[in-house]
């Protein structure tokens, strides 16, 4: 399609062009590259991740990210005409034996049917991953600098897998490696360590060879190819070598990996480039964190000076005693219980700052699409809802610097205002 030109015959810089569609992507492959960077294994046994309904063989050329399966949330997607929507809060976390049409979560899962759209979900996973995670993405929000896990997981078993075949195939058995979840290396995708040299095999009277004849000896430059496989995810990888390898029998080994550190872990631990009050930490969240009706609650003397910051994206005050124990001046977290902040400001631990839940886990989601977006080479277009998914809708202030008169709530007025009279 040619570009508008203006009156000079140049291309019109003020002319608004509709954009060609992305190539796109198999959604098994989108899938395999969310799962490349959230790994299942991450998650809670107790939690529902991954895929919730779409064809792994459908084309997926755009993904809309969002904290929550809401119907506003599928009103979005389908207006937007996506093909995945990614959330972080799973749609069907408690067990169901049927997701009829009159249910809600019922129909959302119809309504995303119906319109051709897939549901993936990277919940527990996502806040334990490492940098692209929940909750690097919080402290990033915030201006926490060095971070570490509060609380740290091993890192996922790997293997390195060895392979040869002919140079010219090489980089297309890279790619359908990668797209199985093969060649991740901390922030790094697609990684692999090739070598050439010259294989020799005879094939067998009952061989059907790709190159070569039966019974003759055959000299090829291969490429000895080599990638870090996730033991999780070893069979995917084995699966699309066969697929994909031009021998009917492809030489290959797998070989054991020792253990690597891993940045993966629940909360993050970090520290902020200057030290401010507080009150000023508290408006900072403020400003950097999508407003809602709760607002921004404070446990401790608005005058401390905060240097150290503990995070935790979603419900972390359990996490209190790690960041106490890791001398964080700060917890910022969700959920926070009456108990809990009252026991806290009686001991010599950190401030509770305390956001709305959908709050703290929504800058994961301009991180992960783009991450995506980076992985997928660009082949997907990639948008963050712009629904507000958290359920409170209006906060009433109200003073805080006493209790109310106890005569006043019971309708009754102050002594001072009653009126007196003798009787005589």
């Amino acid at each position: 399609m040619a570009l508008p030109v203006d009156e000079g015959g140049y291309p019109d810089p003020l002319a608004t062009v509709r954009s060609l569609p992305r190539a796109g992507a198999p959604l098994a492959e989108v899938v395999a590259a969310l799962e490349a960077r959230y790994d299942p294994a991450l998650a809670e046994d107790w939690d529902a991740v991954g895929l919730v309904c779409g064809d792994p063989a459908e084309a997926v050329r755009s993904v809309l990210f969002a904290v929550d399966p809401t119907d506003a949330v599928v009103d979005e997607a389908i207006e937007a005409g996506v093909d995945l929507v990614v959330t972080h809060h799973p749609l069907l976390l408690t067990p169901v034996h049927g997701v009829p049409a009159d249910d809600p979560k019922g129909r959302v899962v119809h309504r995303l049917i119906r319109a051709g759209i897939g549901l993936f979900v990277a919940h527990t996973n996502a806040d334990r991953a490492a940098d692209h995670g929940v909750n690097d993405a919080l402290a990033a929000a915030l201006g926490v600098g060095n971070t570490v896990p509060l609380e740290s997981v091993g890192a996922p078993q790997t293997d390195t897998l060895v392979v040869f075949t002919p140079v010219e195939d090489s980089d297309r058995l890279v790619d359908a490696l990668s797209a199985a979840g093969a060649g991740v290396i901390g922030d790094y995708t697609r990684c692999a360590w090739q070598t050439v040299g010259t294989g020799t095999f005879i094939p067998g009277d009952e061989a059907n060879p790709a190159i070569g004849a039966n019974g003759r000896l055959e000299r090829v430059p291969e490429t000895r190819l080599e990638m870090v496989v996730p033991r999780a995810a070893q069979a995917d990888v084995l699966r699309a070598l066969h697929e994909w390898h031009p021998y009917e029998d492809p030489g290959y080994a797998v070989f054991e990996n020792s253990s690597t550190p891993s940045r993966a872990g629940l909360g993050r631990l970090g520290e902020l480039a200057h030290p401010i009050t507080l009150r000023e930490f508290a408006e900072r969240a403020a400003a950097v964190l999508p407003a809602t009706a709760a607002g921004i609650r404070v446990a401790g003397d608005p005058e401390r000076v905060i240097r150290t910051v503990a995070v935790c994206g979603g419900s972390g005050s359990s996490l209190y005693g790690t960041a106490a124990s890791a001398g964080a001046d700060v917890l910022l977290t969700s959920d926070v219980k009456h108990h809990p902040a009252l026991d806290a400001m009686g001991s010599p631990g950190p401030a509770i700052c305390e956001v709305a839940h959908f709050a703290s886990e929504w800058p994961w989601l301009p991180v992960a699409a783009d991450v995506l977006h980076r992985d997928l080479g660009g082949r997907v277009d990639v948008a963050v809802s712009r629904r507000r998914t958290d359920p409170w809708t209006l906060h009433v202030p109200q003073r805080t610097d006493d209790v109310p008169d106890p005569g006043v709530t019971r309708g009754v007025r102050p002594a001072d205002e009653r009126t007196t009279s003798t009787q005589g």
